[in-house]
């Protein structure tokens, strides 16, 4: 494995990682472990952030084609410094006694638990045949926590800060490094969301984590700055 590959694989290991703890996704695979079959939703989770984060390796290796090299560049480190100043900001203007992102997704999932419920006791057993003759396709190959599993974190990982900056390294570096290395991270953080739930995501100090990964982007700006000179 050449130095470029590696140089990939632990910048966007680092980056993944301290940005995937304690955010949106990683509370709903805490979430989601406690109310339906683990197994089932550790593979939604999985499949899910696999497939975002070579979606967005893809698009970070596509951009030098589609700008220019410099451009591409420019952008790379202005997102990176853009990013460390807000999460610094975050970082340091938020409570951290309050795990506001836990609490955000908790009650998400507990009204859409509540209506799928009220759903079910209000549907006639003749509504009930009719919906299982015309439901949906995927539910033929797919158990239906995997694929509430893999929806949830699919599009609460679209457009986020971890997702625009693995765009933003595979326009930088080794593609195929940081495709490894955010996989790994994802992968990390999922397990240790399915296996400690809601007690370790309550734990976790999202104040910190924040300021840490602020003060990470900013470091990969300064590195994309003087490696520009």
């Amino acid at each position: 494995m050449n130095s470029q590959v590696v140089q990939g694989f632990t910048k966007s290991l680092a980056m993944t990682m301290l940005s995937e703890v304690g955010d949106r996704t990683f509370c709903v695979a805490a979430i989601l472990a406690m109310r339906y079959p683990r197994k089932s939703v550790l593979l939604g989770c999985l499949v899910s952030v696999t497939a975002t984060t070579v979606i967005s390796a893809f698009l970070g290796w596509a951009a030098p084609n589609l700008l220019s090299k410099e451009w591409a560049h420019h952008l790379t480190t202005f997102l990176f410094f853009l990013f460390g100043l807000r999460s610094l900001w975050e970082g340091f203007t938020e409570d951290d006694d309050d795990n506001e992102e836990l609490e955000e997704v908790e009650k998400e999932l507990e009204k859409d638990l509540k209506a799928s419920s009220d759903k079910s006791k209000a549907a006639s057993k003749a509504n009930d045949n009719l919906k299982k003759k015309q439901k949906p396709f995927l539910t033929n190959f797919f158990s239906p926590v995997f694929l509430k599993a893999f929806s949830l974190t699919f599009f609460g990982e679209w457009g986020d800060k971890s997702q625009i900056a693995t765009i933003g390294l595979a326009a930088e570096e080794d593609t195929l490094g940081v495709v490894l290395g955010g996989i790994v991270a994802q992968v990390l953080c999922t397990v240790a969301a399915v296996i400690g739930g809601k007690s370790l995501a309550s734990k976790i100090s999202e104040r910190l984590v924040t300021i840490l990964s602020g003060f990470l982007f900013l470091v990969f700006g300064v590195h994309s700055l003087l490696s520009q000179s």
